[in-house]
């Protein structure tokens, strides 16, 4: 592999490449052949560097400078200023904000990447970077040294568990799929990743796809299976390019195919773009909707193992679990098992959001606790305010108070604890929030989300969505918590498929948690967060209010009225409480009450 003294990572998510990103790359790419620099400097197209706002952006390490805003006609400058001469070009230098994808830059505290391991290390859509990282190693030594039963064996012993959520142990899930007779089986990729906030699997793909094909290969080599599907979603339009390409790639250097490298093992995989419904997450939809059939979940048993895509015994994993193979095999089955907890092995990756001074994209070990996820990895609640919750699992999973903060992240416990693994998004929040409210966001969601297939998940989230905008609107009536309790029980006691009996779990766990909150909601016609629009209102401070009158004329709806350098007030029957005045008030006049 050449040396490069420099690596250029340049931003092609959407916004970035409708501000011209391609264009920089085409420009970047000239002048550094013009200036005879290609042997010395990469360029490397990658997914999202910051916020994009600003765009089109790159990183030049091992400088660490993040670069916004230039174009195409900037490109010869900066070349000539920061590779030529050495000089930073202040110009385009983004100094201001630090909100960089962390899996661009150094571990954070407690980190330890295996999935994430080449993620803006190697050039993602170039298998000879992947090669040169000890790429396709683990599929040789399978295809030369391995039998199948052997492989299967290795990827038990390591206790790698499925990381789509449920954590099945990938192992025997590959035995299953082995004992099934049959001549044709299928291997099956799961990157619908749906859950708000959650951008694991979309890095992998965007950053290594190269990874979770080889582990693809291998799973094939080890149940027998001929062909293979990747399910991805259509919003991830960078992963399904780069997929395409690295397939391309891997079938052109003969790992997929015909009798790969001279053997009599056959196998190949293609693309499927899936439609953005949520429910297709549930592999028994994924799986329906391959065959280009509507998304909706099927009864288990039989099991995809047994019968699946085109009737035919499948395996399905997802991509994070793919992308940890070629790891186990290199390494071996005791170095993956020597990370994590005794039924929880190897490392997982989060995607860590809310309120928290540093969020983004992690990789730890299983066990790690909560606390030192939110408080040393993401940096501890920001603007110094006060911890009061995270939402694991996504949108079904529970919310976990103070007193869980030093619980262990693996399956066991956060079942226990009333939540669940799921794909790895955690969403904290703090004292601002309200956890009426929070509920009933995730519920819209599911809600929504609902393939309508099953009448409790059907009719019931939607009930059940209906008394949390009730309880949210002010509107709450006695009995009204009791029969939001019973309801999630049974729409989770009786819905077919995962989505449905999971949906009331952040409504169940909000309650256990939180009942308080819900009983000012219903009792005191009170928001104790100041969130819910009908249960707050608007008052200015005379003391403060200099009359100004700049929240006068910035109120829609001309609620507050006063004179010029006199205190001003608020018409609370005006007001639509949009906390417009508030946020152009310049003397922290305005205040929120409930």
């Amino acid at each position: 592999m050449p040396f490069y003294r420099s690596h250029v990572l340049v931003c092609v998510d959407p916004e970035c490449l409708a501000k011209g990103a391609h264009e920089v790359v085409d420009a970047l790419q000239d002048e550094l052949v013009a200036q005879g620099l290609l042997d010395e400097i990469q360029v490397l197209e990658t997914s999202r560097i910051g916020s994009c706002s600003d765009g089109p952006e790159m990183m030049v390490y091992p400088d660490g400078v993040h670069y916004v805003g230039m174009t195409a006609d900037d490109v010869p400058f900066l070349v000539e200023e920061h590779f030529l001469k050495g000089r930073i070009v202040e110009k385009f230098r983004e100094v201001h904000k630090a909100i960089v994808d962390e899996e661009l830059g150094p571990l954070r505290p407690k980190e330890v990447r295996v999935v994430l391991r080449n993620c803006g290390e190697i050039d993602p859509m170039n298998i000879e970077d992947y090669l040169a990282v000890d790429g396709y190693q683990a599929f040789g030594k399978v295809i030369g040294e391995m039998t199948p039963e052997q492989v299967i064996e290795e990827v038990t012993k390591s206790g790698l568990r499925g990381r789509g959520g449920a954590g099945f142990p990938a192992g025997r899930k590959w035995g299953l799929t082995r004992q099934v007779p049959g001549d044709i089986k299928y291997m099956v990729c799961n990157a619908d990743e749906g859950d708000p906030g959650a951008f694991m699997n979309r890095r992998v793909l965007e950053g290594d796809p190269h990874s979770v094909i080889e582990g693809m290969i291998i799973g094939a080599y080890a149940v027998g299976a001929s062909y293979g599907y990747i399910y991805c979603r259509a919003e991830y339009p960078l992963a399904v390019e780069t997929l395409n390409v690295a397939i391309a790639q891997a079938r052109e250097f003969g790992f997929l195919g015909n009798n790969i490298l001279g053997t009599d093992f056959n196998f190949d995989l293609e693309v499927r773009v899936g439609a953005g419904a949520f429910v297709c997450g549930e592999e028994t939809a994924l799986m329906a909707s391959i065959m280009g059939k509507r998304g909706e979940p099927l009864p288990r048993p039989p099991f995809p193992s047994v019968k699946g895509v085109w009737g035919k015994p499948t395996n399905n994993n997802n991509v994070e679990t793919y992308a940890n193979i070629p790891q186990i095999i290199v390494k071996g089955a005791d170095w993956y098992a020597s990370m994590g907890t005794e039924r929880s092995k190897g490392t997982k990756t989060f995607a860590v959001g809310g309120n928290v001074a540093k969020p983004g994209l992690i990789e730890v070990p299983m066990g790690i606790t909560l606390r030192e996820i939110i408080f040393d990895v993401a940096g501890g609640i920001k603007d110094g305010r006060t911890y009061k919750a995270v939402q694991t699992g996504g949108p079904m999973g529970g919310c976990l108070t103070a007193e869980h903060l030093d619980l262990p992240l693996d399956y066991e416990a956060l079942t226990q604890a009333g939540s669940m693994m799921g794909s790895g998004g955690l969403v904290v929040m703090d004292e601002t929030s309200c956890m009426v409210d929070i509920a009933r966001f995730f519920m819209d969601f599911t809600q929504a989300e609902s393939c309508g297939k099953c009448t409790p998940c059907r009719v019931g989230t939607r009930r059940i969505l209906e008394l949390l905008q009730k309880i949210c609107d002010g509107k709450g009536e006695h009995g009204d918590l009791e029969k939001l309790e019973d309801l999630c029980h049974e729409v989770a006691k009786n819905s077919l498929c995962g989505l449905g009996q999971g949906a009331p779990n952040p409504v169940l766990s909000t309650l256990k948690h939180f009942r308080h909150e819900y009983e000012a909601h219903v009792y005191d016609k009170k928001c104790p967060a100041k969130v819910c629009r009908n249960l707050i209102h608007f008052e200015i401070q005379a003391p403060t209010c200099t009359g100004c009158m700049v929240c006068a004329r910035n109120c829609p709806v001309e609620a507050i009225s006063g004179e010029r350098r006199q205190a001003h007030t608020i018409d609370i029957n005006k007001c639509i409480r949009c906390g417009i005045c508030m946020q152009v008030c310049n003397f922290n006049a305005v205040s929120v009450l409930s």
